[in-house]
This record gives C-alpha cells, sequence and structure tokens, in this order.
C-alpha cells in the first residue's frame, strides 16, 4: 500500500501496520506527541491525529518525539532489510529488478524504494550501477586482457561490455587498464594563512585543492591519487588559478567562480552542489542538508560526502556543523575549519586564527 491518502495512514495507524514504517508519522493534538506506525502506545482518537512526511516536519509543527516507539531512531527492521538488498545487487550477474528486490525482504515497492534511499543515500538502481563499476574495474586490473575482464565481471557480450564499461568509468576499458594515461594536470603547492595550500587542474577545472600542514605530504598525496596522471608543476601560467585558490581561502566568497572538475557518485555530486548554496556566512546541520535533498536519515551519507570532497571552500563543506552548532569533523582539521567559519563572521565578532596555524601568504 502506497500511504497516500489519510484514510490510507489511519488505517495502517489503527492496525498498527508496522509495513507503513518509514512512509509517515503521526502527530497526537492532545498530547503534543508524535509517533511512527505501529507505535504501542493507546490508539488515540481520529480527531487528534495529523500525518507528517517527516520527523523533522513533526518538530517543526510542535510535537516532541515519542519514548516509546522512538520515532527518529532507524526502524532494525528497515536495516536488516537494506543490508539483504545490497548483498542481493552485489551478487547478481545483473541487476535485480526493484519488484524482485522489494518481494525478497517482505517490502512493497514504493516502500522499499522510499526506504533504501533513506538508509544509503542512493536510489536501488544507483547501487547496483556503483556494484557494476567497481566490478567493472576490478576485472579491468585483475584480469590478463580486456577479453578476459569482459567475462570476470559477468557480461554476456563484448558489445555490452564496451557500452556499459565506458560510461562508468568515463574512458574506454583500453585506457583505464592503462591508469589514465594521458590526462595532463597542471598544480602549485604555496602558503595562506591556513598553511600549505595544493591547488591542481586539469583542462577542465580544478580537481584537488587541499590544505595541509606539510607542503611535501600534499604533493605525495596528489601523486599517489593521480599516480598514472602526467602532473606538471611549476607552470607560470598556473598562477593565476592559484592566486585565486588562495584568495579564497583569504576570502571564502571569492572562489565560487573557480572552473570544477571533481568527480564522485551521483550523491556526492549531489550533497557537493547542495553544499555550494549554503550562503557567505551562514551554516548548516548535516541533518539540514540531508532534508535538502529531500533524504532526511542520510545525515550520515551526508558527512561522509562532505569528508569525500577534493575542492576545500570553493565546494563549502566547512559550513556544514553538528546540529548542537559544534563545528564537527573536518577533512583538513577542525582548527582550519573554525577559522574558516570565523573569517565568514561580521569583523568585529571574528575569532582569532589558532596559533599552530601559519599566517603566511603566498
Amino acid at each position: 500500500m502506497p500511504y497516500t491518502t489519510d484514510a490510507e495512514r489511519w488505517q495502517a495507524v489503527q492496525q498498527r501496520d508496522t509495513r507503513a514504517v518509514g512512509a509517515f508519522w503521526y502527530a497526537v493534538k492532545s498530547t503534543g506527541i508524535y509517533c511512527r506506525p505501529g507505535c504501542p502506545a493507546r490508539l488515540p482518537a481520529r480527531h487528534n491525529v495529523v500525518f507528517h512526511a517527516t520527523p523533522e516536519a513533526a518538530e517543526l509543527a510542535g510535537y516532541r518525539a515519542c519514548l516509546r516507539c522512538h520515532p527518529k531512531a532507524p526502524a532494525a527492521r528497515h536495516t536488516t532489510a537494506v543490508v539483504r538488498a545490497c548483498r542481493l545487487i552485489e551478487r547478481a550477474d545483473t541487476a535485480p529488478a526493484l519488484s524482485e528486490l522489494a518481494d525478497a525482504v517482505g517490502l512493497s515497492r514504493s516502500h522499499f524504494h522510499r526506504v533504501f534511499k533513506a538508509e544509503t543515500g542512493v536510489t536501488p538502481h544507483q547501487y547496483a550501477v556503483a556494484c557494476r563499476a567497481a566490478r567493472v574495474r576490478n576485472a579491468l586490473r585483475d584480469s590478463a586482457n580486456v577479453t578476459t575482464a569482459i567475462h570476470d565481471s559477468g557480461f554476456s557480450s563484448s558489445g555490452r561490455f564496451y557500452a556499459a564499461s565506458t560510461a562508468l568509468l568515463g574512458m574506454t576499458p583500453h585506457a583505464f587498464r592503462a591508469g589514465g594515461t594521458g590526462e595532463t594536470i597542471r598544480f602549485g603547492v604555496g602558503a595562506c594563512a591556513l598553511g600549505a595550500i595544493l591547488v591542481a587542474a586539469t583542462a577542465r577545472g580544478v580537481c584537488a585543492l587541499w590544505l595541509g600542514d606539510d607542503p611535501d605530504a600534499l604533493v605525495r598525496e596528489l601523486q599517489d591519487r593521480f599516480c598514472s596522471a602526467h602532473l606538471v608543476g611549476g607552470d607560470p601560467e598556473f598562477e593565476h588559478w592559484m592566486a585565486l585558490a588562495v584568495a579564497s581561502v583569504e576570502s571564502p566568497c571569492m572562489g565560487q567562480d573557480l572552473p570544477l572538475d571533481v568527480r564522485g557518485t551521483a550523491f556526492q555530486q549531489r550533497t557537493w552542489q547542495t553544499l555550494r548554496t549554503i550562503p557567505f556566512g551562514a551554516t548548516a546541520s548535516y541533518a539540514e542538508v540531508a532534508a535538502r535533498l529531500g533524504m532526511p536519515r542520510a545525515t550520515r551519507a551526508v558527512a561522509n560526502a562532505c569528508g569525500a570532497n577534493p575542492v576545500a571552500v570553493v565546494i563549502p563543506c566547512h559550513r556544514v556543523v553538528r546540529r548542537d552548532g559544534a563545528p564537527g569533523g573536518y577533512r583538513w582539521g577542525v582548527a582550519r575549519k573554525q577559522a574558516l567559519l570565523a573569517r565568514e563572521q561580521p569583523a568585529d565578532d571574528s575569532a582569532e586564527l589558532p596559533q599552530h596555524l601559519d599566517r603566511t601568504s603566498s
């Protein structure tokens, strides 16, 4: 049942139907409490019940969480169902149909799709595509040749393999086996108010903007990440890009015009795009970003996407904080995150930079 009408939702509440968990939440006006379907509490009168799409919506309306059914906690049954579905996808030679996965875990198609996306941050189809991409990459790395990789990755024909692998890898299978050889990446290393800074770019745009304490360590990380690319340092024409990157650290509102060439999963790309909509001087919690993505339970996935951000400041993951206002984690160090946030506050309210950070500027 899709639970698209209040009549269907009320029927599920009356029957304490646990299949509706995650489809909606209901609030009781007489008690000021909201619950998940299936809550063992005493059944309320219908005229006191209102329905909400998310726990956050119920709380915004002034209701507090039930202490019996804990409506904000992930349902253990759903977590188990999603884990089982992931294993089925990973083991399958071809991506299982949505209805096949839903039947296997005992949920309706629409409810399963909603639960899977809420738990993982991606749809079952996107997860299947990622699994196939990993299978293709592993087969090309481990197989003696492309023909063997076709068999090892479970494709029934070479035509299907080449069509899928090129789309998944962003290059031909032969180019991937060569380690992406042929890509030219220009880079530069300098100093900024937050320590060492490394900027790297392809012909399409900036692919890395990293902060750290040791310039040599940043260069080694770049070499490890792009081990087969042609790295070009000390390019005079690249100084303009370096200047813009350093300026974006000094004044984070200045780096928004830098072209980017960042690659990640579909969910990471969506998250990074959403982060760029957080205004200068403002912050958002991980939960708020997840809600903006339409996946209020994907808070952990949002945090992971922030941690995978390859372009500091320009993709402003430093503006994402915990619900209580604490800074939370930061790929380049919490002290740098605090310093960036302080720089975005009014001048008379700015905090001093941590003493251990280098104040020199290139």
